[in-house]
């Protein structure tokens, strides 16, 4: 399983990461496509696989989406599919969205048991007339249509990581609680939570994948586990369409990766796409977000981090966090890809 921490940084050692002011330019350019772009260096890996889908003739962004979030949804780590850390109460939910060219979209939350949230949450969008089907709804769905159900047993390291957490929170289940909390008891609901780990990193490692395939047609899909140790049944933003992630295919895409509370106040995937209509660039798109969710709140912005990606109809793409250390991946040949650091409003420090 990757640490939080080499799940961020998974290629730092083997690729360089590049200056994102590079990346841009004021000058008319010839659209980039087709072009793959994912949250954190771990996206990587996950472009490789939509690359394949995105190079081969007709290559449709909605299945090189859909196929690269697959394949991260099949590895043990950190943040996304089965293999994630659970809830607070040891159980592991997951959240998908997938949106396409023709403002179809489909997303799936709280699901248990299910290897592939984001292939479910394209079920969702393909046959049934909803956007969105949560726990055991989604769960139902899921297996009448042909889906296996795992086993929730959590994996060795997410184990582990749950077992030390309820040591150092000292929490323990009790049912009803928030309700006796409201009515003046003793009885806490918390520990909630916690925004970053001990080691520094962020507890809120969405992978966010967008893409425009040959034709320019626009795709994005963005699935997670959720926070680490999060409330049974909380939801953040990534299976939200138009908070974690949107897609209109005559302006562009966005995602990101973060706090999902704060995402959603300021409905940011959406936000992001309106400001790349108003003739914005992908980065000062992504940066606007960035500074409607610190102006809500600047004192408690630096206490958790957001980080946005977005690609326009030219094919230029960029990206915006509140603190340093958010990167991203950008595939858009057969050189295997490139990760860039993105510009932040807090500096490194």
């Amino acid at each position: 399983m990757q640490s939080r921490r080499n799940f961020i940084r998974w290629s730092a050692l083997s690729l360089p990461l590049l200056s994102i002011g590079k990346a841009f330019s004021k000058k008319t350019v010839a659209v980039t496509k087709p072009i793959v772009v994912s949250t954190w260096d771990s996206g990587l890996p996950v472009n490789a696989v939509a690359w394949k889908v995105l190079k081969q003739p007709n290559g449709y962004a909605l299945d090189a989406v859909e196929a690269g979030a697959r394949s991260i949804e099949d590895t043990i780590n950190c943040c996304v599919g089965l293999g994630g850390n659970p809830d607070r109460d040891g159980k592991v939910t997951l959240d998908a969205s997938i949106m396409d060219d023709k403002f179809n979209c489909g997303s799936v939350m709280a699901l248990e048991f299910i290897k592939h949230p984001i292939s479910v949450a394209r079920k969702v969008m393909e046959n049934t007339p909803h956007v969105q089907l949560v726990g055991e709804g989604a769960l139902q769905f899921a297996l009448a249509s042909g889906f296996q159900k795992e086993s929730g047993k959590l994996s060795t390291d997410a184990e582990k990581t749950y077992k030390n957490w309820l040591k150092k929170s000292e929490y323990k289940p009790v049912i009803n609680i928030e309700q006796q909390q409201s009515k003046g008891q003793k009885t806490k609901g918390g520990p909630f939570a916690p925004n970053f780990f001990d080691d520094g990193t962020p507890n809120h490692d969405t992978m966010g994948t967008i893409a425009m395939d040959a034709a320019g047609n626009l795709s994005g899909a963005c699935t997670t586990s959720g926070m680490g140790f999060k409330m049974r049944g909380r939801v953040g933003d990534s299976p939200i369409i138009g908070a974690g992630l949107y897609v209109d295919n005559e302006v562009g895409a966005a995602t990101g990766s973060g706090q999902g509370e704060e995402v959603l106040r300021v409905a940011g995937a959406f936000l992001i796409v309106e400001m790349m209509r108003m003739g914005k660039s992908p980065e000062e798109a992504c940066k606007i977000a960035v500074e409607r969710i610190i102006k809500i709140n600047p004192a408690k912005a630096k206490d958790f981090q957001v980080g946005f990606i977005a690609i326009n109809k030219q094919g230029e793409y960029g990206a915006y966090s509140i603190h340093h250390g958010f990167n991203y991946s950008v595939t858009s040949t057969d050189d295997g890809g490139k990760v860039f650091m993105a510009k932040s409003y807090f500096p490194k420090g």
